[in-house]
């Protein structure tokens, strides 16, 4: 595999990790952590680049400290279709595949903290805590698979980006340990752009549903990127959903 990162060697003490209360080491002991500090090497990509190429030789597993990267799969006559997106403590790569099915590539400036690949997988063989928390992101990336399908094959323009909106929040919300409400800030982690590719749909189209919500009251833009929530059930009645 051909890694265009620069490694990384700047000393961060794991306790003081942004996404340590998220991460694969969210339930770790001391002494694990100390295992994994002892393993870890940080990664930095430029927006764009790529991480992984799907069908390389995985050697590498970890985690996202800071940035977005995306999910996605080419066909053999050029089409692309995003299936996924990682956020900040989301793992990258797969314990016991040789390969990635996917391209894993920075929609923004990325930081990950890397593992390589065999001593990781034998620290979960004697490592409960990171077993069963990695069975628990699996399963929360299982729903989020199912939630993405409804997403882009249901619902209309208005309903995807009132859903996407309240994944960002969401996600920043766990990062920060808060609650999604009413004033509620946050920051779209991607380009409108970017959105647009994730939702199938065209930038025009995003930012006119942007400004439609805006226009309705139901959330607040204090420049190109920070959104602010004004009204949350009534954004969450946008989204299309039962519950």
């Amino acid at each position: 595999m051909k890694f265009d990162a620069r490694l990384n060697t700047v000393e961060q003490d794991c306790a003081d990790c942004p996404i340590r209360h998220n991460a694969v080491c969210a339930h770790c002991e001391t002494d694990e952590l100390g295992t994994l500090d002892a393993m870890k090497t940080y990664r930095n990509f430029a927006a764009g680049e790529t991480v992984i190429w799907a069908g390389d030789d995985l050697t590498f597993l970890g985690s996202v400290i800071d940035g977005v990267a995306s999910l996605s799969r080419t066909l053999s006559d050029g089409r692309r279709q995003m299936v996924g997106m990682l956020f900040p403590s989301d793992f990258v790569g797969r314990p016991g595949r040789s390969t990635t099915p996917y391209d894993v590539v920075a929609a923004t400036d990325l930081r990950l903290c890397t593992f390589r690949k065999k001593p990781f997988e034998e620290l979960i063989a004697r490592t409960p805590s990171i077993e069963r928390r990695l069975l628990s992101m699996t399963l929360d990336e299982l729903d989020a698979a199912r939630e993405w399908m409804t997403l882009l094959g249901r619902k209309t323009a208005r309903e995807k980006i009132s859903s996407v909106l309240l994944i960002f929040a969401r996600r920043s919300a766990a990062l920060q340990k808060d609650t999604v409400g009413d004033g509620f800030s946050f920051a779209l982690p991607v380009t409108r752009e970017v959105i647009a590719d994730y939702l199938g749909l065209t930038i025009e189209t995003v930012s006119r549903q942007i400004s439609a919500l805006k226009k309705e009251g139901l959330i607040t833009l204090n420049g190109a990127r920070q959104v602010v929530i004004n009204d949350h059930d009534a954004l969450k009645e946008q989204c299309g959903d039962d519950d």
